[in-house]
């Protein structure tokens, strides 16, 4: 039987569950009870409520990674927010790491692909992108991530869409836009396209792949080792951008608030986040999972209006019942498929 980290138990176990169903949008709180290699009585959260908690610290990264784009660069960015990350799960995932050695060793390639894609690729381009484009359009083009989820997926894997799912994205993507927008046709014509946008393209892409690999994940390997290996290729691939970065005189400049940025981005946006939505993704499906990237903005104009002062309007509103209803639709009916 599985603990919640995705390691296959094994002696001692104590009053483990079977495998959940999760339908609709309930978020409830379920209990399992690990072998004795692991903790036992933990609260496992319904994988919605992961999704949501991902999207709010990934609306806090953008906030983030364009306001410290003039004194941390990219790769910068990218290095320390996955270095912080690594340093962070390490006593967690270490003894777990010695235990599954072998595992490791036999899936590699795999986790090395999907370290090098989910971890380094696409951190490096969105950031490179952040610092050349404004944050509305890095929101709106992020907001194409669950279109091309389900076209990658469709492609790559043979992944079909209900109509119900096509709707429900539709949907939410109206709020999206009437957000970025800011509900005016004037809106859509100030939106000027630049040379950062298409890194940013470049990054949603990426992510879309990753979020598709992801049904191909070690279902044998303990999820914290999944993390530290895939992170750790991440960060070795990062490494040499970082300091070709830092020869070319785009140098880090270590602030108060830099670094508080920094542990903010490392904990939250990247190593809870990531755990979050691979475990998400793995219990609802990349299609459906996808979706909720769109509360990314909703979030995002949350936190501006309560830290940066920002008002709130009406087609904040406007925009952000579409994006629930969207996601309310996509989310009900039939049971959560295995990515």
């Amino acid at each position: 039987m599985r603990g919640p980290a995705g390691a296959a138990g094994s002696r001692g176990a104590v009053g483990a569950v079977g495998p959940v169903r999760t339908t609709g949008m309930s978020v409830r709180w379920r209990l399992r009870e690990w072998d004795n290699d692991h903790v036992v009585s933990s609260f496992v959260p319904s994988p919605y409520l992961l999704l949501v908690l991902t999207n709010l610290f990934w609306a806090g990264n953008f906030i983030v990674g364009r306001a410290f784009h003039d004194t941390i660069p990219p790769a910068g960015l990218a290095f320390w927010r996955w270095a912080i990350a690594l340093v962070i799960l390490l006593p967690f995932a270490a003894r777990p790491l010695l235990q599954q050695r072998q595992l490791v060793a036999k899936h590699w390639k795999t986790l090395t692909v999907m370290g090098l894609m989910g971890v380094s690729a696409f951190s490096t381009l969105l950031f490179t992108g952040l610092s050349l484009t404004t944050a509305t359009n890095a929101l709106l083009l992020n907001s194409t991530a669950p279109v091309l989820i389900v076209l990658v997926g469709w492609f790559w894997v043979g992944e079909r869409v209900t109509t119900r799912q096509a709707f429900g994205i539709a949907v939410s993507l109206l709020g999206v836009a009437a957000i970025v927008f800011k509900g005016s046709w004037a809106g859509v014509r100030a939106l000027d396209f630049g040379a950062g946008d298409l890194w940013v393209v470049a990054a949603v892409t990426v992510w879309a792949a990753y979020t598709v690999l992801l049904r191909r994940r070690p279902r044998d390997i303990d999820m914290r080792v999944f993390l530290l290996v895939t992170i750790a290729a991440g960060v070795l691939a990062t490494l040499p951008i970082y300091i070709v970065e830092t020869v070319a005189g785009a140098t880090t400049t270590f602030t108060v608030a830099g670094i508080s940025g920094l542990l903010y981005v490392g904990l939250f946006p990247s190593l809870l986040s990531h755990a979050f939505w691979n475990r998400a993704v793995g219990e609802v499906g990349a299609a459906r999972a996808g979706l909720f990237i769109h509360l990314t903005p909703v979030f995002g104009t949350l936190l501006a209006i309560s830290f940066l002062g920002e008002t709130l309007h009406i087609y904040h509103l406007v925009g952000m019942v579409l994006i629930l209803a969207g996601i309310v639709v996509t989310t009900r009916g039939g049971p959560a498929r295995q990515a």
